[in-house]
């Protein structure tokens, strides 16, 4: 995913009017920093990619999560339904805000199976969360559907996906709330930072100043601004914004290449017998960050990922083992591994996963090699990539 491969003057001359103005706090020193305001550049730029009334920035992907779900009052004793498929930051999103991860399957879009989200619904259910993984999506219309049945708040975490669309919508901008990442190894980065998008006004401003000690943000005095409510600080820099904001103005050009090297590969692998792809619901469009196919079983996939390895085929995964990405290898979330004690109440929520199995989810991920598309390879690099790739998997299939 990573727009790091592609650092231009844009990202350089940004960054320098930064260190040149010489205020790097996003927030105050009105008069020092003489008009410049690189966070607020990077929110309305956000806003227009996103086609979202309203972005509050924040220092990560993991701290939009946060963000977004206090912002609707998701905390102690809530359950929030969530794909065993995600980044770790999804379940330490929701347990830091004393709430409860539900994982449920994944279905054949490698996100939440929406039959499984109806199945684990209970009076404690206060929100969704899919996760848009790999630069793709989920069956939105269904899982819209089911919320606004039950009275759930839908969240979009899209950090994975900046660039997809759904129906002409942006995936992020589809739910109640949408989150995204821009560390590093995004497809637009700020090194690191994150976002929350939503066309909720209240949200908004509970996230605006959650994120930022409870401060209200209004006047152009700090020190006089009053603190409606508790907060804390998951401030993004004027630095960080400074790259993002050069970035997303760039994001066009990005997903461009990354749809070029895709489409080379998938068509070489679409014609390789015994080779299937992730579903993407109608309406879809990926955002190319990644090329997920699937074999006919474990085994086969095993031997094409070592193949891979041996035979010079890079940034391909099965993350069946992986220790990141999925629910099999999360020790220290199954066995509450923490620092400081967990609450009696979501101790007694994560108990279920002592005994919970995930066999369908097992299917998908244990048959799943997922590729990353660089920016950076040339089209003739990714003509031979794809004809290495097609023989290897022929010859262990």
């Amino acid at each position: 995913m990573p727009g790091f491969e592609l650092f231009s003057d844009l990202e350089r001359n940004e960054v320098n009017d930064v260190l040149d103005n010489g205020v790097l706090m996003r927030y105050g020193f009105d008069g020092m920093r003489k008009g410049h305001w690189k966070a607020k550049e990077l929110e309305s730029e956000l806003g227009k990619t996103f086609q979202s009334n309203h972005v509050q920035l924040v220092s990560s992907g993991t701290a939009a999560v946060s963000v977004a779900l206090a912002s609707a009052g998701v905390g102690a004793g809530d359950e929030v339904i969530m794909p065993t498929f995600t980044f770790v930051a999804s379940f330490e999103a929701i347990m830091m805000l004393g709430a409860i991860p539900i994982l449920v399957d994944i279905d054949d879009t490698l996100t939440l199976d929406p039959k499984a989200v109806e199945a684990a619904i209970t009076p404690k259910t206060k929100a969704v969360m899919i996760v848009q993984m790999c630069g793709s999506m989920g069956n939105m219309d269904a899982l819209q559907d089911i919320c606004n049945t039950h009275n759930l708040l839908f969240v979009e975490d899209a950090c994975q996906a900046i660039g997809g669309t759904y129906k002409g919508k942006p995936l992020g901008s589809i739910a109640d709330l949408g989150c995204f990442s821009f560390d590093f190894v995004k497809t637009i980065t700020c090194g690191e930072g994150g976002a929350v998008v939503t066309n909720n006004k209240d949200y908004y401003i509970n996230a605006d100043h959650y994120s930022d000690h409870g401060h209200d943000h209004v006047g152009n005095d700090r020190g006089a601004e009053t603190h409606p409510f508790l907060g804390y600080n998951f401030r993004i820099s004027e630095l960080h914004a400074a790259v993002g904001l050069a970035q997303v103005r760039r994001l066009p050009e990005f997903i461009a290449i990354q749809k070029r090297n895709y489409t080379i590969l998938r068509n070489a692998l679409s014609r390789v017998p015994g080779v299937t792809f992730r579903t993407v619901p109608k309406g879809g469009e990926e955002s190319y960050a990644f090329l997920n196919f699937f074999l006919p079983d474990a085994e086969s996939s095993q031997k094409v990922i070592e193949a891979f390895k041996t035979g010079g085929v890079d940034a391909c995964w099965n993350y069946y083992h992986n220790n990141w990405h999925y629910i099999k290898e999360w020790n220290h979330l199954k066995d509450l591994k923490s620092l400081f004690p967990i609450s009696t109440e979501v101790k007694k929520g994560l108990e279920y996963l002592q005994t919970k199995t995930f066999e369908q989810s097992d299917s998908y991920i244990a048959r799943n090699i997922s590729c990353l598309i660089k920016l950076s390879w040339t089209e003739d690099e990714v003509k031979d990539r794809a004809e290495k790739m097609a023989k290897i998997i022929k010859a262990h299939i």
